[in-house]
């Protein structure tokens, strides 16, 4: 840890395949009890909320977790099955010290995490979490610091402090001020974590809602659905004959929403962006005229900005990055082009999947346009992501062929086009991203990098 890099917290907290290492029985006990010392510092006691998603294994870690968390004399509220967002605003609302959640968002049902929400609802700092981490690896140098014969087995999630999910989905309502109930929606939840508020929220608000992916049974969550494949969502619309006026489709733990129009076209982050600035702009709710995205938002959606008169910010990819940039600049809205979007003109912290449906929701029953209409001047430029899976994650400047490459993309392009290729933040996975004109140059420049760091790298 000299190097005063990060080895288990990533992005997103930490993530692993359940089962190995970080999130064996030993080591999610200890994760339990180094983040307990950080919570108890200065304090006798401290109280955290937990919640989990719908994986098999999200059961006996969040067991775990509390277990180490009550070693050291945190006390645990769980709310059971609930979202990400909502373990961030129970945490800051109720004032508990911190909220942990357990789930791995999009990744298969055979992976997990880890993510810790601080008192005030915002993700840890990496600075906190390198403190945590030199802790658990203290912990796990110790003789007999954890019960190694803790279960391993799956073991039916608890469900928690009704009450708890009960003040989350009021809040999400309660933000809402016009009348949905015209609007005709199917939602995916992804067989994740919105299984437990959305059917619920929505009733509240009477939106004449049609569920799918609501039946979770510990492995298939994400499985051909939600935000992950949203096509799925794109094509039942598109082939309902204009049943439905949208569609909206979550990750596992909804922290994220994508969309699709009532013709059944996707719309992403970058989308949904774009009408959401242009709709607090008008309402003199956009701070600054910015708005903060990523380095794989298109370049589209920052021309689309330009011409409503609206800055548009790059961080690195992460929701984390993106709100730090925010607070940094004094931005109301920022977000991904995966569908974490955060609104700061109210209280939010972190991406929530749920929010962002009810205020695409509120634009288009304000305007009285489809959701169609409202980005139909977006003009994406060809953009082709391509994954290859990674045995180490070496800094591509220490790769001499892979960044010849990337140069000489760059050159070619000659600003008329991207290239972005970094290192995903919660698998071990290059990402190389290219945006140009033409179809033909984005696959071409594309293929040509990806084989570089496949042959320097790949597994």
């Amino acid at each position: 840890m000299s190097t005063q890099i990060r080895q288990l917290f990533g992005t997103d907290g930490i993530r692993g395949v359940a089962g190995e290492f970080p999130l064996t029985a030993e080591s999610t006990y200890l994760i339990g009890r180094a983040l307990g010392h950080d919570l108890i510092q200065g304090t006798r006691t401290a109280q955290a909320v937990m919640g989990q998603d719908t994986r098999e294994s999200s059961g006996w870690i969040a067991d775990r977790v509390a277990a180490g968390l009550a070693a050291v004399g945190v006390e645990v509220h769980s709310a059971g099955v609930i979202t990400t967002p909502g373990i961030a605003y129970l945490t800051r609302s109720r004032g508990f010290a911190a909220g942990v959640v357990i789930s791995a968002s999009h990744n298969p049902w055979t992976d997990n995490g880890i993510k810790v929400f601080s008192g005030d609802g915002f993700k840890l700092t990496d600075a906190r979490e390198l403190a945590i981490e030199k802790e658990i690896f203290a912990l796990l140098e110790k003789p007999g610091a954890a019960d190694d014969t803790a279960l391993k087995i799956a073991r039916p999630s608890l469900p928690g402090e009704t009450a708890l999910r009960k003040a989350y989905i009021e809040s999400l309502a309660g933000s809402v001020s016009s009348d949905l109930s015209r609007l005709r929606v199917l939602v995916d939840c992804a067989n994740g974590a919105a299984t437990a508020e959305a059917p619920e929220l929505f009733l509240s608000l009477s939106v004449r809602t049609t569920f799918l992916h609501v039946k979770p049974d510990g492995k298939n969550i994400n499985e051909g659905c939600g935000a992950l494949h949203p096509e799925t969502l794109g094509k039942t619309v598109g082939a309902s004959g204009g049943r439905f006026d949208l569609g909206v489709t979550f990750d596992g733990d909804a922290d994220r929403a994508l969309f699709c129009d009532g013709e059944g076209q996707v719309v992403n982050g970058d989308g949904v962006l774009l009408l959401t600035a242009r709709d607090l702009q008008a309402r003199g709710k956009l701070s600054e005229s910015t708005v903060v995205a990523t380095t794989m938002s298109n370049m589209g959606v920052e021309i689309a900005l330009k011409n409503a008169g609206i800055r548009m910010l790059r961080a690195n990819v992460g929701d984390k990055y993106v709100l730090e940039e925010m607070l940094k600049t004094g931005a109301t809205l920022g977000g991904e082009q995966s569908g974490h979007i955060i609104f700061r003109d109210g209280q939010g912290t972190t991406g929530d999947g749920l929010l962002t449906a009810l205020r695409v929701m509120d634009v288009i029953v304000r305007s009285g346009r489809s959701l169609a209409e409202l980005v139909s001047d977006l003009k994406v430029l060809p953009q082709k992501i391509q994954n290859v899976r990674v045995r180490e994650k070496i800094p591509f400047a220490q790769v001499p062929e892979v960044q010849r490459a990337i140069e000489a993309a760059e050159r070619e392009l000659d600003g008329n086009g991207r290239v972005v290729v970094r290192y995903s933040g919660t698998e071990a996975l290059a990402r190389v991203m290219v945006e140009a004109e033409s179809e033909e140059k984005m696959r071409e420049l594309t293929a040509g990098i990806a084989g570089k760091i496949q042959k320097a790298l790949g597994v």
